[in-house]
């Protein structure tokens, strides 16, 4: 991709950086990628992946990470010194799948391939990411930015007009924001992690297997394809340990895995480690001017810090479009500070919490609960949110990081799917589900009716709006007639009632949902005015 083109600088290509890349990419905005490191980066590092950031892959048309992603095995701890089964025990909390959540069970994929699939879908847009590229400053005035790049020690300065800055915990970008980073450090929960090639008698690779304490010294095991056949992903903890020291050297890994694990061990290699703590940090805000934070660069901490660095990048893609294209003033991109940070604030305190009591309990899976599935995360606080059937005393204090309630929604909450839906009108019926019809370059107005003809006056409001950020569907429930017609709109038969239950609407209401580009339910009116009203929080001249 000609990069003097690029309206929008991307530094830093993990998941959070390709994801953003993505997104502006699928909105038709050029983009210029880059990272420091001369090579892809190796490891599992993160590697589970929750209900929410699948359903933002789904949205982006990744659907490799669900089918190529792994189930978490069970976990299985062993009375002190032997191999005999001590508890089986889940991994992650249970989640009743249901028909308005797809992908109720959490993935496993190491960042290495998570990395190469969403690089790969890039490429579809001739945009590849620029190895061993730095930023080295960059300033800022009104009407763009000008980076100060460095690559085999060559210097090149480049005009763009926003960078967005997915460089990490040590980043560059929030450094020289001046950025404040609240938080601290916790000492207490240091640990090495990284992959190692091995094989031991009797140890199987269908268990996650936990050995020690954290007290004293403890082991996770995870066997892993990704790395090879006899590839684990391993994190070694405790107070007796030192990561620090441990991290520098195989022979000490080894040792220490041999010291836990009562049987016969043959080690080929460690491919990838590294000592970590956790950072319980975030920045007071995610942008500043043209120049933006997502990812660990706003909030470098373990546990839910790359799936919410995916969501950070998604929020903020579809509003920079928006205003990159001349649709939206440049005051939409301070929402995404205003949505996240509250998130990232009450995430902090859970995963702090659930920490507390792992290291409290010497469980790994003490203190989890369904919060983790992130499906509770909304913004219906937000200033461009429009809820007509919420009056402003029921609302109550802001709880971004909340519980699902699938008996409660509201405008700012994630948008249920639904499958099984009948499309009418065609040459010949389909189906399909509501989420096969949300993607991040476009608004999607669903317009609950009993009738067509109930419909018609709300879809003529759209009429007004660009086609190509704005589409409708009609939803009618199974007990409407419908005769098929030649209709601009989509029109939807909700034949078991799928959407009418997740959505919570009586099959004789007229009740319309704009769902935003991110699968967010951006408003929930009565009819014409309504989209109006909401628009104009969104669109120039709207």
């Amino acid at each position: 991709m000609n990069s003097v083109h690029s309206p929008v600088l991307v530094v830093g290509a993990g998941p959070v950086g390709l994801v953003a890349a993505l997104t502006l990419l699928q909105n038709g905005i050029p983009v210029r990628i880059i990272d420091k490191d001369h090579h892809p980066r190796i490891g599992q590092r993160g590697a589970g992946i929750w209900s929410r950031s699948l359903e933002v892959y789904n949205f982006l048309d990744v659907s490799e990470v669900n089918s190529l992603g792994k189930s978490a095995l069970p976990g299985r701890s062993y009375k002190p010194g032997t191999l005999e089964p001590f508890k089986d025990s889940s991994m992650f909390p249970h989640l009743e799948p249901t028909s308005a959540i797809p992908f109720h069970a959490p993935k496993l994929m190491g960042q290495q391939l998570l990395d190469v699939i969403l690089r790969r879908h890039l490429e579809k847009f001739s945009c590849s990411v620029e190895m061993g590229t730095e930023l080295r400053s960059f300033e800022q005035c009104d009407e763009g930015v000008t980076a100060i790049l460095s690559k085999n020690g060559i210097s090149e300065t480049f005009d763009t007009k926003w960078i967005i800055g997915a460089d990490g915990a040590k980043s560059i970008v929030r450094k020289q924001l001046g950025l404040t980073f609240l938080g601290e450090s916790r000492d207490d929960t240091r640990l090495v992690t990284g992959d190692i090639r091995l094989t031991g008698v009797g140890l199987d690779r269908v268990h996650w297997h936990l050995f020690g304490n954290f007290n004293e010294r403890g082991l996770s095991l995870r066997a892993t394809d990704e790395i090879a056949e006899d590839g684990w992903q391993f994190y070694l903890y405790g107070r007796e340990l030192d990561p620090t020291k441990i991290a520098e050297s195989e022979e000490l890994v080894f040792e220490t895995i041999a010291s836990l694990i009562p049987t016969e061990i043959t080690f080929n290699k460690v491919v990838w480690m590294s000592d970590f703590r956790a950072n319980i940090r975030m920045v007071n805000k995610f942008s500043e001017g043209r120049v933006f934070v997502a990812g660990d660069a706003a909030h470098p901490t373990g546990g839910q810090g790359l799936n919410s660095g995916v969501q950070d990048a998604f929020n903020l893609g579809w509003k920079l479009a928006l205003v990159q294209k001349g649709l939206a003033d440049k005051s939409l991109l301070e929402t995404y500070s205003a949505e996240r940070l509250p998130v990232i604030s009450e995430m902090l305190k859970m995963t702090t919490s659930i920490l507390d009591k792992a290291t409290a309990s010497g469980d790994l899976s003490a203190g989890r609960n369904p919060i983790l599935y992130m499906l509770g995360i909304n913004c219906r606080f937000s200033t461009i949110v429009l809820d007509e059937f919420v009056t402003s005393v029921e609302r109550k204090p802001i709880n971004a990081y909340g519980v699902l309630d699938e008996g409660h929604l509201e405008a700012g909450d994630r948008a249920p799917d639904a499958p099984n839906m009948l499309q009418v009108g065609g040459a010949e019926l389909n189906t399909t589900t509501l989420f096969g019809l949300y993607r991040p370059w476009y608004h999607t107005m669903l317009v609950f009716a009993p009738s067509l003809a109930d419909a018609t006056p709300i879809l003529g409001a759209l009429e007004a709006y660009d086609k190509s950020v704005v589409r409708s569907a009609v939803v009618l429930p199974s007990s409407a007639s419908v005769t098929p017609v030649a209709s601009p709109d989509l029109v939807l038969v909700d034949w078991e009632g799928y959407a009418y239950s997740a959505y919570l609407v009586e099959a004789s209401q007229t009740k319309v949902f704009v769902i935003r580009p991110d699968g967010v339910i951006g408003a929930i009116v009565h009819g014409t005015e309504g989209v109006k009203k909401y628009f104009s929080k969104i669109f120039l001249d709207a």
